[in-house]
């Protein structure tokens, strides 16, 4: 499937990852309200539409703009062009204060990743972008050149993982001070230093860093998750795939019981209370042939909850 680029490019949508267990998860109810918050190239959506019978409704989030010339032509879809952030304020405006289910397939998808004006890849040189939304002003150029060198240090340690943080950081405000680093080789020239057999995920944890902080991901993410419990109904499904152990702890951590840290309140005999009953103890991850032939599966861990 195509997608128009207003950076002037085409990409494909690949598959949907864990496809048929995800929405398996997520319908329980053919004619209820369900929303998908990542609609991308519709796959997710189009198998949901499978399952709804004329009553129900879909639902779906994308503050993309690629990804609204992949609509789908079904009295019972609709297509909201917002960041998932405003979830229960935009389903309000279509008067839905409650839904049955609903699925997150979080992260940056294929086309975005093989757009490389997009500037998401490491493989292209690009600008430094990293806008999931693309008219929003912040994008990945203002944070390599005007955050200050603490803040950099704190988004690399955070949000990529990095030991080296602080080093990596110091060398970004040395380089700046003589040329403005423009592209995503200008960033990757800057580490030239990494040894050729750490390049590959040194790099990819640096881009993930950066990307989470352009885009608020884990900020965005939390706020989903609590509109998520508010809305769904009870006994409603709420089916969320990650790619990235962030993403994946706050997820845990809020099926759980509601929160994203602190100690949850425990009942007169001790228990924990629970905000969601889940339907697998452990992530559900992909299998091999999957993995074979969307590699993007490679590092997806599905998680499902029933509210209670």
């Amino acid at each position: 499937m195509k997608s128009f680029s207003p950076f002037g490019g085409k990409g494909e949508y690949h598959n949907p990852v864990l496809l048929k267990k995800s929405v398996d998860d997520l319908v329980t109810n053919p004619d209820g309200i369900y929303v998908d918050v990542t609609f991308g190239g519709g796959g997710h959506s189009r198998e949901i539409l499978k399952r709804l019978s004329e009553k129900g409704k879909l639902f779906s989030f994308d503050q993309d703009l690629d990804a609204l010339e992949n609509t789908i032509d079904d009295e019972r879809f609709t297509l909201i062009n917002q960041n998932f952030r405003f979830l229960e304020n935009s389903l309000l405006m279509y008067g839905i204060n409650a839904v049955d289910g609903i699925l997150a397939d979080l992260g940056v998808s294929s086309h975005q990743f093989d757009e490389a004006e997009r500037g998401f890849s490491t493989r292209s040189n690009a600008p430094l972008d990293m806008r999931m939304n693309v008219m929003q002003s912040l994008d990945a150029k203002k944070v390599i050149n005007d955050y200050e060198e603490e803040q950099l240090a704190d988004i690399f340690y955070h949000y990529g993982e990095l030991r080296e943080a602080r080093k990596l950081a110091r060398e970004i405000v040395h380089q700046r001070k003589t040329k403005k680093i423009e592209t995503t080789e200008d960033l990757k020239n800057l580490f030239s230093f990494i040894p050729p057999h750490k390049q590959n995920k040194f790099f990819a944890q640096v881009f993930q860093a950066v990307r989470i902080e352009v885009n608020q991901e884990l900020e965005v993410l939390k706020e989903m998750l609590l509109q998520s419990y508010k809305i769904l109904k009870p006994n409603g499904r709420l089916v969320v795939i990650s790619y990235h152990s962030l993403e994946d702890r706050l997820v845990k951590r809020f099926l759980k019981n509601g929160m994203f840290e602190g100690e949850p309140s425990r009942d007169i005999y001790g228990n924990y209370a629970k905000a969601f009953e889940l339907l697998q103890n452990k992530a559900v991850i992909p299998d091999d042939a999957e993995i074979e032939e969307n590699s993007r599966a490679r590092s997806a861990k599905l998680r499902t909850g029933t509210k209670l």
